[in-house]
């Protein structure tokens, strides 16, 4: 199966996968596209954008009657063969297997890549039982090098635990099933860094719109620096107002055991 790596405590609030429109009131029944929250400030990604936030890709999944289908945000980090998303694209909560790295393959500047079958290096410790949002990190190698420009491994964040407003850009280049464009980027802020836990990775909440096919969207300072990578939001498509405690986002940060990976298979 390959290196499985990481760590137990929080769990993972939810694996943004799956499409479950939402319903408007007053439609008789009709489906809407629905933010997160109320306000939605999304807009498609221009070249411009590619530019400037590079290494993003999307990693595409075979169903089980062998059609591809986009599953998720991806990004070419730190070297032309290294890819970094989400652990639950290939496990559930209970570390159950539900995809095989074979069934998928990174398309990133308008062309595909398969992976090393032999190659998955995951964020969960060995005696773990449960995924959460601190773990919830996957590293993959390419067949071969991509014609594309990495992201580069960012510096340690040297942000503080607790409160504060950290102006970030979400940059979603598989989008979201409630928004209308193959790809977005929304200004928005994180609003809580909470205690490290697992790998020594700390959670960021934050008030970016997301949706299911969001998972692995990065957020980035205003510099343009890579600070958190999107794992889960909580009440999906309910548009509430933006909660700290009961409806938010949460990504796991660049840093700990996670940037230790990055930098050690970068080599």
């Amino acid at each position: 199966m390959g290196l499985v790596t990481g760590g137990a405590g929080r769990f993972l609030a939810l694996a943004t996968c799956v499409a479950i429109p939402a319903t408007a009131a007053g439609t008789g029944g009709g489906q809407r596209l629905a933010a997160l929250y109320a306000q939605d400030g999304r807009r498609e990604l221009t070249g411009a954008d590619l530019e400037r936030f590079t290494g993003a890709g999307v990693l595409w999944c075979r169903r089980p009657d062998g059609i591809p289908q986009k599953a998720a945000a991806a990004w070419l980090i730190g070297t032309r063969s290294l890819v970094l998303m989400n652990a639950h694209n290939f496990r559930n909560r209970q570390l159950e297997v539900t995809r095989a790295v074979a069934d998928c393959y990174f398309q990133i500047a308008g062309r595909n890549y398969g992976f090393a079958p032999d190659f998955l290096e995951l964020g969960i410790e060995p005696e773990a039982r449960r995924l959460h949002i601190t773990d919830d990190w996957a590293l993959l190698r390419l067949a071969e090098p991509a014609e594309a420009r990495p992201q580069p491994i960012p510096d340690a964040p040297h942000l503080p635990t607790g409160d504060l407003t950290l102006p970030v850009t979400m940059v979603s280049p598989a989008g979201h099933e409630n928004y209308r464009g193959q790809s977005s980027r929304e200004s928005c802020a994180i609003r809580r860094i909470d205690p490290p836990s697992e790998g020594d990775i700390r959670r960021a909440r934050h008030d970016c719109n997301d949706g299911y096919g969001g998972s692995g969207s990065g957020l980035f300072d205003e510099a343009g620096h890579l600070v958190a990578m999107q794992s889960a939001s909580l009440s999906m498509n309910q548009r509430h107002a933006f909660d700290i405690e009961f409806h938010y986002g949460s990504a796991l940060l660049i840093e700990g055991r996670l940037r230790e990976a990055l930098r050690a298979q970068a080599r």
